[in-house]
């Protein structure tokens, strides 16, 4: 692993026995306070997480979703923690609309998030789970400098939200998002975690706090129903696994997207991507082809796994995703449409102590603030129901009980069975592409995590356009057009290609020490001791 910084970012990897990576300082700091009280990286994570809800409230809330993977020192595990939708959403309830709304009630799901937290710490904390709440409440309650990333994407989200139940009470000040440096107090949502922290969550799926959020739903365009709330529950699952060279890409399965980019890695690997170099057109050409495929048969097959109508295995068929990779001109791009494989705004976190337990988490509320809908007590819901279809007969159609698409990924490498790297990278579709440019960057380039982040990126964005960084070397811009490729380069302050996170064994040998990286995209840092 190289650990030098080949890309100038600037950032120096951090080097330590215990440490924590994420977005925000604050958050950071109450993760790493957590593992000096006794904690392991669990409690450091939900630490974190809790947090984030309170200091970056641009891109998670309480009304969000969560997953996770995680090394518990001997083995794998995965937590599907997204929710489901109410029982009114059938299709019938959207038979006026010819598409899911972008923001508003109709886009809000049950959220999982707090019951991933209590999941979490139930099974693998060590701290109580109140103690996890510590900063985040202080932070509410006295208040904290927001900082310059967030100050503008909190600013430019008001136009769109502003308008949405509850929105502008909660989160502006005369009309006015806070500017960078600014305090911000919210001692309503330091009520609502003191609640959750003292209920272990039971208040907000089956008590006050679920009451409250009927309440006000059933009041302002809302369906939610208690029993909606009371039906919720996180799975724990198995991590589809898929092996890149001498590496296992670990990934949520579905409803989780991450496949995408399993796929992606498997149709690059059936094309050979190795024989051109890094860093060249020709091979990020190469990656571009693989994921706009990969998503094709995403975005036709993954959906909740009840109605999956196609097995993940038949995805990740090596065969399949040699036939796919065919498709691919290596000198010209293209487009591309789904196979058939039948055979018969989010914020990202990871943390990992010397006890060998690594954790790789994400909570969101999709796009920047969600839905815009914020119930009393600062509980701001995600959008992930417009992820939702509604063609008739789609395996990811609307319908009561069921979980939407999801993009919000946490990934996993191991290399021969033992934990290598938690890594993530935020951002919508930019999830499952940030994922194979990381891997690609750590397994075949040999990079240190913060390098691994520090690379320029490229991006398909959500209309299928080709965007790049502005650090893009003009040469592989200039390949790229030469190939056909409509490239459009994005400003040096564009937020579009998503922050990562990233934490890595130093080494194969029994000495749990880690190397992390943080994104210089967002306010992010990496801790340790």
């Amino acid at each position: 692993m190289l650990i030098s910084p080949p890309f100038g970012g600037g950032r120096a990897p951090v080097l330590a026995k215990n440490t924590v990576a994420s977005s925000q300082p604050l958050a950071t700091q109450a993760g790493i306070e957590a593992l000096q009280n006794g904690g392991n990286a669990v409690d450091a994570a939900l630490a974190t997480a809790i947090t984030l809800t309170v200091v970056e409230p641009t891109m998670n809330g309480l009304g969000g979703d969560g997953f996770a993977i995680l090394w518990d020192g001997k083995q794998i595990h995965g937590l599907n923690a997204s929710g489901r939708a109410p029982a009114a959403w059938t299709p019938e309830y959207f038979s006026s609309k010819s598409a899911m709304d972008l923001i508003g009630w109709g886009t809000v799901t049950v959220p999982g998030m707090v019951s991933g937290w209590v999941a979490l710490s139930k099974k693998f904390g060590k701290l109580p789970f109140a103690q996890l709440f510590k900063r985040a409440i202080d932070y509410a309650e006295n208040g904290f400098p927001v900082s310059p990333v967030i100050a503008r994407q909190w600013r430019e989200a008001i136009p769109i939200l502003k308008n949405q139940p509850g929105f502008s009470e909660s989160f502006l000040i005369d009309g006015k998002a806070p500017q960078a440096g600014q305090i911000w107090k919210y001692p309503a949502q330091a009520k609502t975690l003191k609640e959750i922290a003292a209920t272990e969550g039971e208040s907000f799926y089956k008590g006050p706090l679920a009451q409250s959020m009927v309440d006000f739903a059933q009041s302002t365009g809302g369906c939610f129903t208690m029993q909606d709330f009371a039906d919720n529950k996180p799975d724990w699952v198995e991590p589809l696994a898929f092996d890149y060279g001498e590496y296992t890409l670990l990934e949520i399965p579905p409803n989780g997207s991450g496949i995408a980019a399993q796929m992606a890695l498997g149709i690059l690997q059936a094309a050979n991507v190795k024989q051109y170099p890094a860093n060249s057109a020709q091979r990020i050409h190469l990656q571009i082809e693989a994921m706009r495929i990969a998503f094709a048969d995403a975005y036709a097959y993954v959906s909740d796994a009840r109605s999956m109508t196609v097995p993940v295995s038949s995805l990740l068929n090596r065969d399949y995703l040699a036939s796919r990779a065919a498709l691919i001109d290596h000198h010209k791009a293209g487009s591309y449409g789904a196979g058939d494989p039948h055979s018969g705004g989010t914020v990202y976190l990871c943390a990992a102590d010397e006890s060998g337990m690594m954790i790789s988490y994400i909570q969101s509320n999709f796009k920047g603030f969600g839905s815009g809908v914020v119930a009393p007590g600062g509980i701001a819901f995600h959008n992930r129901g417009m992820s939702f279809s509604l063609q008739d007969g789609h395996p990811n159609q609307v319908g009561p009980g069921k979980r939407p698409f999801h993009t919000i990924l946490p990934a996993f490498l191991n290399k021969n069975g033992k934990p290598a790297m938690a890594f993530g990278v935020m951002g919508g579709n930019m999830q499952p592409q940030g994922h194979i440019q990381f891997v690609m960057r750590f397994v075949d380039e040999y990079l240190n995590p913060q390098a691994c982040s520090d690379a320029p990126r490229w991006r398909i964005d959500d209309l299928g356009k080709l965007t790049v960084e502005a650090a893009m070397p003009q040469s592989i811009v200039d390949g790229l057009r030469a190939m056909g490729h409509e490239v459009a380069v994005q400003p040096a302050n564009s937020l579009d290609f998503g922050s990562a996170q990233a934490i890595a064994k130093l080494s194969d040998d029994a000495i749990s020490a880690y190397i992390a990286g943080s994104d210089h995209r967002r306010d992010g840092l990496a801790a340790g001791f």
